[in-house]
């Protein structure tokens, strides 16, 4: 059964309720916008990326997030921890020797189910529509100008909602992206990642009790080792198919198990816990659109950009996209105009961001690579590392690139976030 529009219009539509669109949408409606969020899923789901670093202090304290976290009982974390293959452990990362400890130095390993939830619910306190369980089917278009959306409720009605500006905070799905033809593999990074969790197994103490560790295994393959409250620990291991699968070996749980045994920290770790749950698998970590955005549409999130999820980016990137992108729709109604071509600075602000932190990635997985050397002959680098392992990715690092050749190629930009803006029509 097909409705007609059964609401009034609205300012802006997003399709997708997790950290992208959810801080978008808190935004929006606190600047008094008419916001509709449509969302496939009923929350609380189950999500990965539970690990937040430092610099989501600033887009979750713009969206008045920072008192709930604070008093949530999610799990604080202060440091990384890179751990070698036979248990040596380097010294952590703690953020703190470059912000501070209250502030941005001191962040949160979560529970996603719960924190998207809190996330949504915020959203809706400040005045946002939330419908969930809409599955957006279709965009709807006046020649090349996106208008609205089609979407499906649970029993299977259909509805069109209209508005001048759709964001497609999508995630992995990247509904636009993939429909448009906009969605491009990295060419350098193609992981897959195998993961579960634990109950009582080892987690550090005091102000190391929270830090996420990246533990070695052969073939520049990590785990990642993430505790979570309720003495629940996350952890999988990601690495190339060709390795994870060797020997023929492809079920899920036997990967696991048999990577454990790579790593003498994580060996230990899980030693006194139990495996809990399902075992889960995802391939094709990173991806990027090649526009922000096109007439009546634009693009935040992973639905934009995602890269592989070994210095926890994702989250950070989905929450500055979604306020960097509402506070440019907020001035495109104030200013009468929505056009791609305003959201340039904003798709050149995500893409030097997503950059920086994929030279980081890329030098990671480059082998004999390790941040190590680059600081014992450039110590003045450790600083410049902590900041894109903290997130602060949108400030200058030409220097530290050039000390990171020193040691690996690195790769160039990609040509990819500019809108995509339509030629004039001729007279």
């Amino acid at each position: 059964m097909k409705h007609p529009s059964d609401s009034p219009s609205y300012d802006a539509i997003i399709i997708g309720g997790g950290p992208a669109g959810a801080s978008a949408a808190a935004v929006l409606a606190e600047h008094g916008h008419r916001v509709l969020v449509l969302e496939r899923e009923r929350f609380p789901r189950y999500h990965i990326g539970e690990s937040l670093i430092p610099f989501t202090f600033q887009p979750l304290e713009r969206i008045g997030m920072i008192p709930r976290m604070k008093g949530s009982h999610f799990v604080k974390k202060f440091s990384v921890r890179f751990v070698q293959r036979d248990g040596a452990s380097a010294q952590p990362f703690y953020f703190f020797t470059r912000y501070d400890r209250d502030t941005i130095a001191q962040s949160w390993q979560v529970l996603r189910s719960e924190f998207d939830q809190q996330m949504l619910d915020n959203a809706r306190a400040k005045g946002a529509v939330v419908r969930e369980q809409m599955t957006v089917t279709r965009l709807l278009r006046d020649g090349e100008t996106v208008v609205g959306v089609e979407a499906r409720d649970a029993a299977g009605g259909l509805h069109e909602f209209r508005a001048p500006i759709t964001i497609d905070c999508t995630g992995k799905e990247a509904f636009a992206a993939n429909r448009s033809g906009w969605r491009e593999k990295d060419p350098y990074l193609n992981k897959i990642a195998v993961w579960t969790y634990y109950e009582g197994s080892k987690r550090g103490e005091g102000i190391d009790e929270g830090e996420t560790t990246v533990a070695f295994v052969p073939e520049k393959g990590w785990f990642w080792h993430i505790p979570l409250h309720g003495d629940r620990v996350s952890v999988g291991v990601v690495a190339e198919a060709k390795y994870l699968t060797r020997d023929g070996v492809k079920d899920p749980r036997a990967i696991f198990e048999r990577e454990i045994g790579q790593n003498l920290w994580i060996k230990d770790r899980l030693s006194t816990g139990r495996q809990t749950g399902e075992f889960w698998v995802t391939s094709e970590y990173s991806r990027h659109s090649r526009h922000c955005a096109a007439p009546g549409l634009v693009l935040a999130g992973d639905a934009l950009a995602f890269l592989d999820p070994v210095f926890s980016s994702g989250v950070m990137l989905a929450l500055k996209s979604g306020v960097l992108v509402a506070e440019a729709i907020h001035e495109g109604l104030v200013a009468g105009d929505l056009g791609p071509a305003r959201f340039a600075g904003y798709g050149a602000a995500i893409r030097t961001g997503v950059e920086n932190m994929r030279k980081l990635v890329y030098a990671f997985y480059q082998p004999g690579f390790s941040f190590k050397q680059v600081i014992e002959r450039h110590p003045e680098a450790a600083g410049d590392i902590t900041d894109c392992l903290s997130g602060d990715v949108n400030k200058d690092f030409s220097r530290l690139w050039a000390q990171f050749r020193e040691f690996v190629p690195l790769p160039d930009d990609l040509p990819f976030g500019e809108p995509l803006v339509p030629e004039p029509a001729a007279r």
